[in-house]
């Protein structure tokens, strides 16, 4: 298994640390994105991160040079299309991943599986524009994805059982904890996160708390290691919105309805800045 070679379409944050993953348990990925300068801020990201890892003793120098040596950073879109397996991780659209799809089922070879990082749009919907059906699966890392252990594996309606064995031993292999899940909007870890994340956008708000005092509560009584208006921040409104609207189109039910303050972001930010 470790000699598959593995293609990623996009090179922002996500892209890269699964890139990074991939390549420092000794896989040769090709990591492509339109932009050179993506591709640029890319590298340098990892690097600065492999570092890192080498400072706190996790890694050592040389596995960082391989790490480094497993990368080919492009921005030719077929050299990617031979790989066994391609993962998405574009902007979350619809529209856009799509188009990817439709792009490398028509290009790439019959055997390749074609996988989506996305957090919340359907992979029945991304297999409806292939052929391949059966070969099409979710693979949602979470960020930052060299530190995180889980692995969100989401199967489509159509997606095989032989598709979803080899992802999963695949997971392993980047000493991940894979976890299956069958594709419903916000899949799990968004349907339950991002209600949590709106509620406590709401309770600042109503005013029922201000933000240290909201995180602080989630953070000392509930054990979370972050508390929830500081994920969101995290994460970026922007696709904390797009996440809920999603839920809230797919499931037809008003509790996933984004808070006013996700709709405007800047009543968010000053609210967020005066209460601190």
């Amino acid at each position: 298994m470790n000699n598959l070679k593995i293609g990623i379409i996009g090179g922002g944050t996500m892209g890269n640390g699964i890139a990074q993953t991939f390549a420092l348990f000794d896989f040769n990925v090709k990591l492509y994105d339109i932009s050179l300068s993506n591709l640029d801020n890319a590298k340098k990201t990892i690097l600065k991160n492999l570092e890192r890892m080498v400072n706190k003793e996790v890694i050592n120098h040389s596995d960082l040079q391989k790490t480094c040596n497993n990368i080919t950073y492009t921005n030719d879109v077929n050299s990617v299309l031979n790989s066994d397996l391609v993962i998405e991780a574009v902007t979350e659209n619809l529209e856009i991943k799509e188009s990817i799809f439709k792009e490398l089922d028509a290009k790439c070879p019959e055997k390749t599986i074609i996988a989506s990082n996305t957090s919340s749009i359907s992979i029945t919907q991304l297999a409806n524009a292939t052929k391949r059906k059966d070969k099409v699966i979710g693979m949602h890392f979470m960020n930052p994805v060299p530190i995180m252990k889980l692995v969100e594996v989401i199967n489509s309606k159509y997606t095989s059982r032989e598709t979803t064995n080899i992802i999963l031993e695949l997971s392993k292999k980047l000493n991940k904890i894979p976890l299956s899940v069958n594709d419903y909007p916000g899949f799990i870890s968004n349907r339950i996160l991002m209600p949590m994340i709106n509620e406590a956008i709401e309770a600042l708000d109503q005013g029922v708390a201000n933000v240290k005092n909201i995180d602080g509560i989630m953070k000392l009584g509930m054990g979370h290691p972050m508390g929830p208006l500081q994920l969101a921040d995290l994460i970026g409104l922007d696709v904390c919105k797009s996440i809920l609207e999603v839920m809230l189109n797919g499931l037809k039910n008003e509790k996933y309805r984004p808070n006013k303050l996700l709709v405007d972001p800047v009543s968010y930010t000053h609210l967020r800045a005066h209460e601190t």
